[in-house]
């Protein structure tokens, strides 16, 4: 069976083509607008896309958000996405965006790690609770961050308070009955070591589970896999979203989703 349909997203949404430049232009006015309050292209380890960028309130800051982009682990980088910071920021938190090495460069489970790095340096750079959330790739690697699998330091493990993923991917076994599957390379046995729906060994770290009403069925499955694997989650399905939009309300800070993330 070939499920490349149902992974398929942009072919059912109208007007998708306009998604990625609206985004970039938000995103290029946000960092204008932060001026001092900004810092970025800082590295976490060698590689060219092993950078991210760090955002702050004016006060102190509350803690530190991650925001994990999404774009299937072939896609996109930290650029795109820096406008989604306004919501927490607004609330007082630092936000951090990486970038990571996209796929065929590197396996899924080496996308993992360099984002459990990425945690880690931004982490140094704020004290306070952690939350790392994320949208569909990036919902993924968010969730395998409560992971025990995944190597934090104890001090980062311990400040990690929720994760909060965006129409995650979290039983990545589908996925290698589609097309994509020609540069993720998974093959069973990564499939189901980086499914987050598929390991039971967690931190005990609150999860919030995020998805719109509007998706694909494909994803609306892989959120309530997720719910259903990991007990005491909460899964919140946000009505007439689709998958390009869903992010959008942590650009707001009285959003129910940037709520969700900063836990208010």
């Amino acid at each position: 069976m070939n499920l490349t349909d149902a992974y398929e997203n942009g072919a059912y949404i109208p007007g998708s083509a306009q998604y990625p430049p609206r985004w970039t232009a938000l995103a290029h006015a946000f960092r204008e607008s932060m001026d001092e309050r900004s810092e970025c292209d800082i590295s976490y380890g060698p590689g060219t896309r092993q950078v991210f960028d760090l955002f702050h309130p004016e006060e102190k800051p509350k803690g530190l958000v991650v925001f994990v982009h999404g774009g299937y682990w072939r896609r996109f980088d930290r650029t795109l996405w820096s406008h989604l910071a306004a919501g927490p920021v607004a609330h007082g938190w630092s936000v951090a965006m990486p970038s990571y090495t996209l796929a065929p460069d590197a396996w899924i489970s080496e996308i993992t790690v360099e984002v459990a790095t990425a945690v880690a340096t931004a982490a140094a750079r704020v004290d306070g609770p952690i939350v790392v959330t994320g949208h569909s790739a990036g919902g993924h690697l968010s969730a395998r961050m409560r992971c025990r699998d995944v190597a934090l330091p104890q001090e980062v493990a311990r400040r990690l308070e929720r994760v909060v993923p965006i129409s995650p991917l979290s039983d990545l076994r589908p996925l290698m009955q589609t097309e994509m599957n020609e540069d993720l390379r998974l093959r069973p046995d990564e499939a189901a070591a980086e499914s987050p729906a598929l390991i039971h060994q967690l931190r005990d770290t609150e999860t919030v589970i995020w998805v719109g009403g509007a998706e694909r069925p494909a994803f609306l499955d892989q959120a309530r896999w997720l719910a259903d694997a990991w007990p005491g989650s909460a899964l919140y399905i946000d009505e007439g979203r689709h998958h390009f939009d869903v992010i959008e309300g942590l650009a707001k800070k009285d959003s129910a989703l940037t709520r969700a993330v900063i836990g208010a």
